[in-house]
């Protein structure tokens, strides 16, 4: 049987090469999760073009200040 990991370079302890296979272990489970059935993906609200709209202005005390700002 052929080995999944081989060290090129370097020296690793095994603590060192143990949190390697369990990083690489949980990247892999995590991108084989299957999706919950009916569950949409989350949205990235981040590029949301509504984010670049300026809320309502209230009024009260310093709405005036409050006005200017986005």
């Amino acid at each position: 049987m052929t080995p999944h990991l081989r060290i090129v370079r370097g020296d690793a302890t095994p603590e060192e090469i143990a949190a390697l296979t369990a990083v690489l272990a949980a990247r892999r489970a995590r991108a084989e999760a299957p999706a919950e059935p009916g569950r949409q993906p989350a949205r990235q609200t981040w590029r949301n073009p509504a984010r670049a709209m300026r809320k309502p202005v209230a009024p009260g005390k310093s709405a005036w200040r409050m006005s200017a700002l986005p």
